[in-house]
């Protein structure tokens, strides 16, 4: 089965940081938090403006149910 042991994250944590440096290292994972937390809170932004509307949407040119009820009651006046 495939998995990793410690033994072999440890390997590609040492070879990341050789690559990278200590320095550059800190800054990507700064970097990939503040997108993190940028993509979660336009989610969360996008949930709380969209309307929650129980009403199904008008095509134009047809009445809704309303106010198809609404005409019905004009003509029997």
């Amino acid at each position: 089965m495939f998995g990793l042991g410690v033994t072999e994250l440890l390997v590609i944590l040492a070879i990341v940081l050789l690559i990278f440096g200590p320095k550059r290292l800190k800054s990507i994972g700064s970097d990939l938090g503040s997108a993190i937390k940028g993509f979660r809170k336009a989610v969360t932004e996008e949930e709380s403006t969209t309307p929650a509307s129980d009403d199904p949407k008008v095509i134009e040119g047809e009445l809704s149910t309303q106010q198809k009820n609404e005409t019905k009651q004009d003509t029997n006046v």
